[in-house]
């Protein structure tokens, strides 16, 4: 009966961690369609999940919308290997992480703002997506660079603080093609 329990455990952990990924990506979706402020009913609902589980996940509001922006950005650090060792040239893995990171930031804009009143968490987030994509895309821009690919010397850092620059006014300006400005930026990275 021991063994039972115990082989229980993990299968009711490996259960919570995929209730939690499906609730992270629905708020994710929720917080795009309708802002941070979407109805946590909507959200679970999206999730397949009952609001005891949010909370019990995420007592606060303000604890998901930081578990949704760390997630993102994981999961944004995470693509970028795998994007190297699937595409076809280190250059295409590039463009290719570099549209996904324009879309964490075009859709997570709200996120950001709606962080940036408490600044210590702000502050901590922003250290932690530093700390996940700089060397996400350091990575990139290198094996870019040694496949000659790309002219070589170009830091990450300018690199991510221009495309995210490039940014912003997308989600208020319908006329404003972000997306196409960065192209001709990663466009420009060629040698």
């Amino acid at each position: 009966m021991n063994d039972g329990a115990r082989g229980e455990a993990p299968a009711q952990r490996k259960d919570a961690r995929r209730n939690k990924e499906a609730l992270l990506d629905a708020a994710a979706a929720a917080f795009v369609a309708a802002g941070v402020e979407a109805p946590v009913r909507d959200i679970a609902a999206r999730a397949g999940v009952g609001l005891g589980t949010i909370y019990r996940h995420f007592p606060t509001r303000a604890d998901l919308v930081i578990a949704v922006y760390r997630h993102q950005i994981d999961a944004c650090a995470e693509a970028g290997p795998a994007l190297l060792a699937e595409a076809p040239t280190p250059h295409a893995a590039l463009a290719r992480w570099i549209d996904l990171f324009v879309d964490f930031l075009v859709t997570k804009h709200g996120l950001a703002a709606a962080l940036q009143g408490d600044n210590a968490t702000f502050d901590g987030l922003h250290a932690h997506f530093l700390d996940r994509l700089l060397p996400v895309c350091a990575e990139l821009l290198e094996a870019a660079a040694a496949a000659g690919e790309i002219r070589p010397g170009v830091d990450a850092y300018p690199l991510l603080r221009g495309v995210g620059n490039l940014c912003i006014g997308a989600d208020s300006d319908p006329r404003y093609d972000a997306r196409l400005l960065v192209a001709i930026l990663v466009a420009g990275l060629r040698a």
